[in-house]
């Protein structure tokens, strides 16, 4: 049987969702849920239905699993527990201070409609935080560590496109190779936020903008560039379009360790990830997580989940004697 998926939102994480779901015969995509009208919206493949978003709950007997691409500042804390009540749903909450109280809404309303609801999947919350959760495990005495980048934060960009005079931006972080270094080397140095990451942006300004006072606020900008070292470009929109037009992102995740009668045995574990584009690899995460999340409500589970509490073989559509066969 295949697992019928719906698309709630459609900007890029949802085109990617549509992308994913190609690569997986087992689903089928039901529908696309979008705020927009939808005869004006184009779906990367024909012959997609789209309906507007009010429709999404009139739909419970047609879709099995939703995916919710909104955005986590607004959407989500409102989306995931609505749907929640009508769909097994699998979001992509990635704020990380909040997600406590988001699990305990959506955990409310997936436990009260017998559904499951998988929060914060994607690469980090998502896959770095299983890889951060098996390390520590294995290698108790050590420490943690993650590097973003390089790569886009689509938050940190918009946070500059919201300066009075900026037209567009794109901002960049990247890990401080001098710091990536130390860490391989396990000598487990203390180090913050600014050792770790530089921010690069480039700004396209809009006419008549003053660029040393746009370059003073972004520099100056509380929680995302004041504690970072941070490198300002002034480019023409063209630039902007033709060298910035992609989404690229990664890291990595490094846990290091020690073991033996006095500890005197070093290890080291690193995951690393190079995205060419940040919203396709997330969605290609959602739609195994949507799998996963399909296969806990045939066995009679509800209510909240994270990616720590499913079992990697759900992720798959292979079959146990397969995966076995192959993998073990």
């Amino acid at each position: 049987m295949s697992i019928r998926v719906g698309i709630y939102g459609y900007g890029n994480l949802g085109r990617g969702v549509e992308c994913a779901l190609r690569q997986n015969p087992d689903m089928t995509l039901a529908g696309v849920f979008t705020r927009r009208p939808p005869e004006t919206v184009r779906t990367v493949f024909d012959g997609v239905p789209v309906y507007h978003a009010d429709m999404a709950p009139s739909m419970r007997d047609d879709i099995d699993v939703m995916v919710i691409c909104g955005g986590s500042a607004t959407d989500l804390p409102v989306q995931t527990p609505m749907l929640a009540q009508y769909f097994h749903v699998v979001d992509s909450f990635d704020t990380h201070a909040r997600i406590p109280e988001h699990f305990a809404a959506v955990d409310a309303a997936a436990k009260a409609s017998g559904k499951v609801g998988l929060i914060s999947v994607g690469w980090d919350p998502g896959m770095f935080s299983l890889n951060r959760l098996y390390a520590e495990a294995l290698l108790p005495d050590g420490k943690d560590y993650t590097f973003w980048g390089k790569g886009v934060s689509q938050g940190h960009s918009d946070a500059i496109r919201r300066i009075e005079g900026v037209a567009d931006a794109k901002q960049y972080t990247i890990p401080v190779e001098a710091a990536l270094e130390a860490v391989r080397s396990g000598a487990e140095p203390q180090l913050s936020a600014r050792q770790k990451h530089l921010r690069e942006c480039f700004v396209v300004l809009k006419d008549g903008a003053d660029a040393a006072s746009v370059e003073q606020q972004i520099k100056t900008m509380p929680n995302y560039f004041a504690d970072y070292d941070t490198t300002v470009h002034f480019i023409s929109a063209e630039e902007l379009a033709r060298e910035h037009s992609g989404i690229p992102h990664g890291g990595f995740v490094i846990r290091t360790g020690r073991t033996g009668k006095s500890l005197e045995n070093r290890h080291l574990i690193e995951y690393r990830l190079n995205l060419d584009s940040n919203p396709e690899f997330t969605a290609s995460v959602l739609v195994a997580y949507a799998r996963a999340a399909y296969r806990m409500g045939l066995e009679g589970m509800s209510g909240c989940k994270t990616v720590l509490d499913v079992p990697p073989a759900y992720l798959s559509p292979k079959s146990g004697e397969d995966l076995r066969g192959r993998l073990l």
